[in-house]
């Protein structure tokens, strides 16, 4: 049997005249009192079917009685609609299907929403998910999903890497987030772990002699879910022996640029810009700046040491912002919550009027090098933040952010790709005071830092670059540390003793003493890249079948219980929760 043999939104004025079949969705149904117009939709598009009864009772009939979201199966004779019903948004708009058969596949009962409505709760579109994908957006996100990854394997394999398959089922390592557990039947009280990335099994790969390998590999990590992460990901897996970063760069540019052309028909071109990750946090406040517009951090903290203003003179860093926007009292209270929001003790400020003049509570206590760095243009705020380096970058960043946002600053048409190199090796973690990975432990330290790990480990910079579009991080990766002695002194940092090192690690550790190259790669996220080929503002509407942010499958009910027997063959018992 024939379904159809043409789409419906591939129907134009070359087939009239012709008879043709059509099949798909009921988008929208129009009585004029006698005549049935039907919008049907399928994968290509929309064409207008006609139903006349006097040209077809049956047929006519048989739409009186039909819904939006019936399937049905329309033959007629394709015909030039009257020009003042021609409709211009439609590739099809010139032209309708005189229908002589209809025929409905299958019903469908009022829908819980509308395709086209707006305001619907998450859950309810996560609930009945089929009827969400229908959406024209999310239709879009999807494919348009599916072609990135299409133009990413096809630079992959151009240029040598070898696609290869990596276990789900592992062995639990510390990779920075919970990772969710596997009880195996075969081995009561053992279990496996999905991986948090490849990472290991990737080494290894290259270890073996695969010199390129890539994946397009699944990921798991148990974390708290937000508008840009999800605990199930996919991500673009790629490392190579004998790394050179400026080829990585390259293929990276190089992929890039296809799959902006693929996906959106726009040229992009490398190399792109790149900036170390103390500039970014300086200049930016963010190892993820987005380059859209201006509004760069300026730094006052030589200038202020000796300050007659007292916050400023104690702090160990000053910076500012100068925003084009003249704040009302009431501006300047929201934006002072807002940094406080982040970790600020407040929020210090100098208005300069349309006419240039000065309002600020603290102005009197600036000398006059102060006053005049500080001078800007009339209707200008310059807003102040004195902390810790890491606490003044987070919220001036965050503010930055914010005001490019809510003044509109930002070029919307605007690509702006950057690299971030020379990452920290290690940051420390106040509260459980020990080192921990800026990336994952197995991120090699560059050249100057070796000496640097006994004596001011805190200093140390990895060979680790991200790929960041607009704010958005797309793409992370490093070089790896290849010699085991090197491996088992990071491990020692990040407090993992010999003895856990032997548990966790030893066959990592086995490998890298019996002739491991020199590795490295990158990874990219495509859930995130989704995000920002997509301009999409939540990561899940660029997934098929997510999670909502609690870990829930609202339409399978995922996860549930299973019964006692189960459980008891794994060897596995429930400790309820207490209250």
């Amino acid at each position: 049997m024939s379904w159809r043999d043409l789409g419906a939104g591939e129907v134009r004025t070359d087939h009239v005249g012709e008879r043709h079949t059509l099949a798909g969705w009921v988008a929208r149904r129009r009585d004029h009192g006698g005549l049935i117009f039907v919008d049907l939709r399928d994968e290509t598009g929309i064409s207008q079917l006609v139903v006349n009864p006097e040209r077809s009772p049956e047929a006519a009939k048989q739409a009186h009685g039909i819904r939006n979201e019936y399937v049905l199966q329309a033959e007629g004779e394709v015909v030039v609609r009257a020009p003042e019903a021609a409709n211009p948004n439609l590739p099809t708009g010139e032209v309708e299907l005189q229908v002589d058969t209809l025929r409905v596949l299958a019903t469908a009962p009022p829908l819980p929403f509308q395709l086209d409505e707006e305001g619907v709760d998450e859950t309810l579109r996560l609930r009945y998910r089929w009827v969400n994908l229908r959406r024209e957006k999310m239709q879009r996100n999807i494919r348009t999903r599916a072609r990135a990854v299409s133009a990413i394997r096809r630079e992959m394999e151009a240029a040598g890497f070898v696609d290869i398959e990596t276990p789900i089922m592992g062995k639990p390592t510390p990779e920075g987030a919970r990772d969710f557990l596997v009880p195996t039947r075969l081995q009561p009280g053992r279990f496996f772990a999905l991986p948090q990335s490849p990472q290991i099994y990737k080494q290894l790969l290259v270890i073996s002699g695969f010199e390129r390998y890539y994946q397009i590999a699944r990921c798991f990590r148990d974390e708290d879910l937000r508008a840009d992460r999800l605990q199930e990901l996919t991500q673009l897996d790629v490392e190579m022996a004998f790394p050179d970063q400026e080829f990585i760069f390259a293929l990276m540019e190089q992929t890039m640029g296809s799959v902006w052309r693929d996906c959106l028909g726009v040229a992009i071109h490398g190399p792109f810009e790149r900036m170390t990750w103390d500039e970014a946090q300086a200049r930016y406040g963010s190892d993820k700046p987005d380059l859209r517009f201006g509004l760069e951090i300026e730094d006052a903290t030589a200038l202020t040491l000796g300050s007659e203003f007292g916050v400023f003179a104690n702090a160990p860093a000053v910076r500012f912002l100068r925003v084009p926007q003249e704040f009302s009292r009431a501006d300047l209270e929201r934006l002072e919550g807002f940094a406080k929001e982040w970790g600020a003790k407040g929020l210090a400020y100098i208005v300069y009027d349309e006419e240039g003049e000065v309002r600020s509570p603290f102005a009197k206590f600036l000398s006059q090098e102060e006053l005049d760095a500080f001078r800007s243009e009339p209707a200008t705020t310059v807003l102040f933040a004195a902390d810790e380096p890491a606490m003044v970058a987070r919220v001036l960043g965050a503010l930055r952010l914010h005001l490019g946002r809510e003044l509109e600053l930002i070029d919307r048409e605007a690509w702006r790709f950057l690299w971030v190199t020379d990452f920290p090796l290690l940051v420390w973690d106040a509260e459980e005071k020990r080192w921990k990975a800026e990336h994952h432990p197995f991120t090699r330290p560059n050249d100057e830092s070796l000496e640097l790990l006994d004596s001011d480990p805190g200093a140390a910079r990895a060979i680790a670059y991200d790929l960041v579009v607009n704010g958005i991080e797309i793409a992370g990766g490093s070089f790896r540390i290849h010699e085991a002695e090197l491996q088992g002194q990071i491990f020692g940092l990040l407090d993992i003793s010999p003895e856990e090192q032997r548990a966790k690690f030893g066959f990592l550790l086995d490998a890298l003493a019996m002739g491991a190259p020199p590795h490295g790669g990158i990874a990219s996220g495509i859930d995130r890249l989704s995000m920002a080929l997509l301009d999409e503002p939540y990561i899940r509407d660029t997934v098929a079948f997510p999670k909502n942010q609690a870990g829930v499958d609202p339409m399978s009910g995922a996860p549930t219980k299973v019964s006692s027997g189960q459980l008891a063959e794994l060897g596995i018992a429930v400790v309820a929760a207490k209250d």
